[in-house]
């Protein structure tokens, strides 16, 4: 293929995409958002921060790029971050259209909107401390120039949040896909409300009944165009996504919901195989849970440039864990009933998916949870010297089960 048939493919792709959500922009547009004002708080942005800038000290005034805004991204950020330059870009006039009527509506002084592909972010001739890039670089014609320009817009120190499609999750989505495409299903209503009818039709072993049952988003029309009349989408696996990111200048810092790719959490820390799956390489590891959880429907991701400073990561086996401060996730929620032998708690984070990612604790545990309020580092806590061990312990457990993030900066400047 020449380049410039290549050229004019990309094009092509790109119109039929921004056409698309001309048509069928997603998420669906919002009037209000109030419900989502009355979740952010001054705590929940200090754990937001430190699972991205652990070892940094709290900020709120940082500049963020929304990469493919949609019609609510920006808007939300910019509600959620007041002191935050927030900027969002997207290719659906549609969506920014609705993105204005948000920034109006909520007099938000702090957030502007432009009509700009995620592949020419560098126009916007500013880099930015935070880029949110969630569901867009696997719809574009050629992903890589969309991660390479995001690499380009990010400040060294950056930190950027991205989402793209998983496999093996959504192969019933795939079946489907192909299914729509041999039969010519185009994007009226009225073909996908016909769609919407068939599918009700599904044997019931078909991988994308799960998806139908424990998705409400494939209740709305949007949502089911989104998902199987796309004109472009593709998805990573975990070692595709390494890649990935390493072609395109990054490096991944950590998932933003780490426990279900850990052999140390679930059901998978009482298999014969965990100690096999722990002597790998952690890319391997991570590798290998996805293998065998085999239902991941997407991969969230904090990455940094790779030509960044030196951060330093969480880590339980040097001596700065003592100076963490630990930071309680907003969305997790203790269970005090119905529990486990020997349990006088149970953590569980309501983001999770996978029902095994629950954490037993015991009344000791429960007592240094409890003591947690964002202020004390873990040794003021835990002053005891022969409590340290199950302080160690226990909050490195807390943090693989996505129970705590750290603020960790006290311990890097010490470090350095």
């Amino acid at each position: 293929m020449s380049e410039d048939t290549q050229v004019s493919s990309a094009e092509r792709v790109a119109q039929e995409v921004s056409a698309f959500y001309e048509r069928h922009p997603y998420p669906p547009p919002v009037d209000s958002l109030e419900r989502y004002r009355g979740l952010w708080n001054h705590e929940r942005r200090r754990a937001a921060a430190h699972l991205f800038w652990p070892g940094e000290p709290y900020r709120e005034d940082r500049s963020i790029l929304i990469a493919g805004c949609g019609t609510s991204q920006a808007a939300r950020y910019a509600l959620a971050w007041p002191r935050a330059k927030v900027t969002g870009i997207d290719v659906s006039t549609t969506s920014i259209q609705r993105t204005e009527k948000l920034k109006q509506k909520y007099q938000l002084d702090n957030l502007e909107v432009l009509l700009l592909p995620v592949e020419r972010a560098w126009e916007l001739g500013r880099r930015f401390e935070h880029i949110v890039c969630t569901g867009v670089l696997h719809h574009l014609p050629d992903p890589n120039v969309g991660l390479r320009g995001l690499h380009e817009v990010l400040e060294p120190s950056g930190a950027m949040h991205l989402m793209v499609y998983a496999p093996y999750g959504r192969a019933g989505i795939y079946l489907l896909q192909d299914y729509c495409r041999r039969l010519g299903i185009g994007t009226s209503s009225k073909e996908i409300k016909d769609l919407a009818n068939s599918l009700k039709s599904l044997p019931p072993n078909h991988p994308l009944v799960p998806l139908l049952r424990e998705s409400p988003d494939f209740r709305e029309e949007a949502a089911l165009a989104d998902a199987l009349l796309h004109p472009q989408d593709r998805a990573y696996s975990v070692p595709q996504l390494l890649d990935y990111l390493a072609a395109g200048g990054f490096q991944l810092g950590r998932w933003v919901r780490q426990a279900p790719y850990l052999p140390q959490c679930g059901a998978l820390a009482s298999t014969p195989h965990h100690d096999l799956m722990s002597r790998l390489p952690l890319q391997e590891q991570y590798a290998a849970v996805e293998l065998f959880r085999g239902s991941m429907v997407r991969h969230s991701v904090v990455v940094y440039r790779s030509d960044g400073p030196i951060r330093h990561p969480i880590d339980f086996t040097g001596d700065e864990w003592p100076a963490y401060v630990p930071i309680r996730l907003p969305d997790t929620i203790m269970v005090q009933e119905r529990l486990p032998p020997g349990a006088a708690a149970v953590l569980i984070n309501q983001n999770h998916t996978f029902t095994d990612l629950y954490l037993p604790i015991d009344a000791r545990q429960k007592t240094m949870f409890d003591a947690i309020d964002g202020k004390r580092s873990i040794s003021e806590i835990v002053p005891q010297i022969p409590l340290r061990d199950a302080a160690c312990t226990l909050f490195e457990r807390l943090w693989r089960y996505d129970q705590v993030v750290f603020d960790a900066s006290n311990a890097a400047q010490r470090a350095e």
